[in-house]
């Protein structure tokens, strides 16, 4: 390799000091994601997002895995386990990359680090830590549109509001089917459970659907029950002859058209963008509030000493 092992070294340190804090790394083939917790003299500490495991990786195994692949592409298909982290961190430096299906060294060619293992802050995120971000993006231009009218509000900020909004709605339904089933398995039957904002309660319904068809018929029969009074129509052999005959659509369908609003992106970079942005606005807040206090209390202590002298 044309570079020495302390070059190769201080690249990787410079390269995972230089991350954004947040950021996470994939593993090429298992795909656990995984971050660098910090780069000492001889090593890196790493943790897996999956299972919380702390790993160390050791400088002298990436100075082996670089020489392996100064002669030889690895597939990643063939990478071992414990060899996965090595490699992604390996194409974070501007002379490793990935080819096809291979991790490769690549000395001509400045790639500038761009690994397809990186997972941006934004990106990174639980879906628990989304809602919060969502919803306190929400909340921050809830906050500003006081009182809240859509008629009067801005194409672009009526926009941003329905994204949210909607944002935020599938992630609390996601996560509130997950606190579902964490309760019922806590909830007995008849019993209760009370929080600070409400209480719950195991709840049984009834959701129908027919049993298999021959079934149904023999239990008709025995009885003396005509099939007939249970067929209907079935939509999906309808479709069928609509595809092969000169069957018109409104002649069997009764269509009605439904306009509604879909959302067809979001960008996550923008959203952690502004996110970051409030949190520096909360922080500047903070320190505003702290140092009126501070003047507050100067303030009464002077006027404490000016009571005890008189």
């Amino acid at each position: 390799m044309s570079v020495s092992h302390e070059e190769l070294w201080n690249a990787v340190q410079d390269r995972c000091a230089a991350l954004e804090p947040g950021t996470e790394l994939v593993t090429p083939l298992s795909e656990r994601p995984f971050r660098v917790l910090e780069a000492p003299a001889d090593r890196l500490r790493i943790r897996f997002g999956d299972s919380g495991e702390e790993r160390t990786l050791w400088r002298e195994q990436f100075e082996v895995l670089a020489d392996r692949l100064a002669e030889h592409r690895l597939a990643v298909e063939d990478l071992p386990p414990g060899v996965e982290p090595y490699a992604t961190v390996l194409t974070l430096l501007a002379d490793y990359g990935v080819e096809g299906e291979e991790i490769a060294y690549f000395p001509d060619l400045d790639t500038g680090g761009g690994s397809p293992y990186l997972i941006s802050p934004a990106e990174a995120r639980t879906r628990p830590e989304r809602l919060h971000d969502d919803a306190m993006l929400l909340a921050d231009l809830l906050d500003l549109l006081d009182p809240v009218d859509p008629g009067t509000l801005g194409t672009d900020v009526l926009t941003d509001l329905y994204v949210l909004l909607s944002d935020v709605q599938h992630e609390s339904d996601r996560l509130r089917q997950t606190a579902r089933e964490s309760l019922l398995a806590r909830l007995g039957p008849d019993q209760e459970f009370r929080g600070a904002f409400g209480t719950v309660r195991r709840t049984t319904r009834e959701r129908r659907q027919p049993k298999d068809d021959e079934q149904v018929f023999d239990a008709l029969d025995e009885r003396g029950i005509p099939r007939e009074w249970v067929l209907g129509v079935d939509p999906d052999k309808l479709d069928v002859v609509l595809t092969v005959t000169d069957l018109e659509e409104d002649e069997v369908y009764d269509v009605e058209e439904q306009v509604y609003v879909q959302k067809t992106d979001v960008d996550e970079e923008e959203k952690y963008s502004r996110l970051r942005g409030l949190a520096d606005r909360i922080d500047e807040l903070e320190d505003d509030e702290a140092e009126g206090f501070r003047e507050e209390l100067l303030d009464l202590e002077s006027r404490l000493d000016e009571a005890l002298s008189s």
